[in-house]
């Protein structure tokens, strides 16, 4: 969509390439097509590592925060509109040509430009493929900084969050119906797959494990995680976990896999999370996974573990406990 946009303003001169400067491509997914803009001048800008490596790998430079200066800007609309608020307020300070908007209708797109029209010149608009794309300058983004977020801890205090992460606004229901239903020793070694914050691995920690390796594709929730979990028994690992592999066997997994590729609901995610924690568990090793009630884990659980039971009846979610991994051949 993005690609499909930006070679029609472009062509209609909607948008225009600066002669020289850096061109800042700001959150694309790790697939988008980029080859309308010149490689050599073009800087990736995501704190997801999964973009980082595609991009990497494609010979961009990437980089996790502006830069800048730029000559141009381009923001490709996340999910979450404080994530967007927040990017918007990162970006236009480093740039000194326009900051192009574009994204889905599904993302907000049309709702941002009405917002803009009140706090800098938009210029014209190209409408294709449910989306929008349009090039605006003199931003006003006063109170769009990005300030970690809270959540109040059960205990006193408070847990910091990111903006746009999961669960920004408060515990996840499907991550504390987990929490609850883990034993209450877990001794060994741990891996929470898909850590976010850190609410999962710090439910680990109280039930003595010897350490937790948190993962997570997501630098600023990984972040948050680091000031969330004084404890030296969590390491902390920016990395994607499908290939990640710890140092020694693990003794137990945690997860509550995501199930989204952008708006769009993807069984596939959750069952890659499945089959990663089987390579990376011992031999008698334990997956402790949450899914929500429509999701299709069942046949993949049973399929790389020779034991599954379910925890107890959620209304909303499923609890499984998976014991014993199959052997599992790398594909």
């Amino acid at each position: 969509m993005l690609a499909q946009r930006l070679s029609l303003a472009l062509e209609r001169e909607i948008v225009s390439l600066p002669k020289d400067g850096k061109i800042a491509m700001v959150l694309p997914e790790a697939g988008a097509d980029l080859s309308a803009l010149p490689r050599e001048r073009t800087e990736v800008v995501s704190r997801s590592f999964r973009v980082h490596r595609a991009f990497s790998e494609s010979g961009y430079r990437v980089v996790s925060a502006p830069e800048g200066p730029y000559a141009l800007a381009i923001l490709s609309l996340p999910r979450a509109k404080a994530a967007a608020l927040a990017a918007l307020a990162e970006i236009v300070p480093v740039t000194r040509g326009p900051t192009v908007i574009d994204g889905q209708k599904t993302d907000g797109v049309e709702s941002l430009q009405r917002e803009l029209g009140q706090r800098a010149l938009v210029g014209e608009v190209l409408v294709k493929a449910h989306g929008r794309m349009f090039a605006a300058t003199e931003i006003d983004c006063a109170g769009w900084n990005a300030v970690p977020g809270q959540v109040a801890r059960p205990n006193g205090g408070v847990y910091r969050t990111s903006h746009g992460a999961f669960s920004s606004d408060g515990v996840d229901p499907g991550s504390r119906a987990l929490a609850e239903a883990l034993p209450d020793r877990m001794d060994g070694h741990a891996v929470d797959l898909g850590s976010g914050w850190g609410y999962l691995a710090e439910a680990v920690l109280e039930r003595c494990a010897a350490s937790v390796d948190l993962v997570e594709d997501d630098l600023a929730a990984l972040e948050a995680s680091r000031a969330n979990l004084d404890d030296a028994r969590a390491r902390f690992h920016w990395t994607d976990a499908l290939t990640f592999r710890p140092d020694s066997l693990a003794d137990h997994v945690v997860t509550n896999p995501p199930f989204h590729a952008g708006r769009n609901a993807d069984a596939s995610i959750g069952q890659g999370f499945i089959r990663a924690s089987a390579r990376m568990l011992a031999r008698k090793g334990t997956l402790w996974l949450v899914a929500n009630r429509h999701l299709p884990y069942e046949w993949t659980l049973v399929e790389v573990f020779r034991d599954v039971r379910t925890l107890g009846q959620h209304a909303e979610y499923k609890l499984f406990k998976a014991v014993r991994p199959r052997p599992i051949r790398e594909r």
